[in-house]
């Protein structure tokens, strides 16, 4: 495959992605999962997850940052600039086209009642989403215990998704070391 047919074939993924994805970053992920990982195989499900993982906690939208990721991945700078055009170029024409009308429609019964059916299809897909990368990321009892503290944590405090990235990522670190640790030393 030439490197304009590979660029195409970039930009018109990242761009069925970026068009089609409602509700942010997280709702991308399913359409990520399915397109990136299944189909064109440009990533496993852990990188998916990794690169989804920095993305959050890089300044930025996830769902351009991701994008970025993997086209740089696939293809080195070029990639990830074709890739993130890609993400953002449907965006920026719907959001033309609906900031020329929205005062037209904004008050309309029918779009505030589909606006709220797009809404919980979208929690729909992330919960999908996760669910899938559950299956792949909880695979022992730290990881467990990993995901519990989160969650918890994440649902009773008003601190930041990029600090419980970290700290996840630190308690990986520390667990996985005290394992290794552990396994090595001698036993008394």
């Amino acid at each position: 495959m030439s490197k304009l047919k590979e660029f195409a074939d970039l930009f018109i993924t990242f761009a069925k992605i970026g068009g089609f994805t409602f509700g942010g970053g997280y709702a991308m992920l399913p359409i990520l999962q399915r397109e990136v990982v299944e189909n064109k195989h440009w990533a496993t499900e852990e990188e998916l997850m990794d690169y989804y993982a920095i993305g959050q906690c890089t300044p930025g939208i996830i769902a351009v940052n991701t994008a970025t990721f993997i086209g740089y991945r696939k293809d080195g700078i070029p990639g990830g600039v074709v890739a993130t055009a890609g993400m953002v170029a449907p965006s920026i024409v719907i959001i033309t086209i609906i900031a020329a009308f929205i005062n037209s429609f904004s008050d309309n019964l029918i779009v505030q009642h589909a606006l709220a059916g797009v809404r919980v299809c979208v929690c729909v897909l992330v919960l999908s989403a996760i669910m899938k990368l559950a299956k792949k990321s909880l695979i022992d009892a730290a990881t467990y215990a990993i995901f519990g503290a989160v969650l918890l944590l994440s649902l009773f405090t008003g601190v930041s998704a990029f600090v419980w990235v970290i700290l996840a990522g630190v308690a990986g670190i520390v667990i996985k070391r005290l394992t290794e640790y552990r396994k090595q030393s001698p036993q008394a």
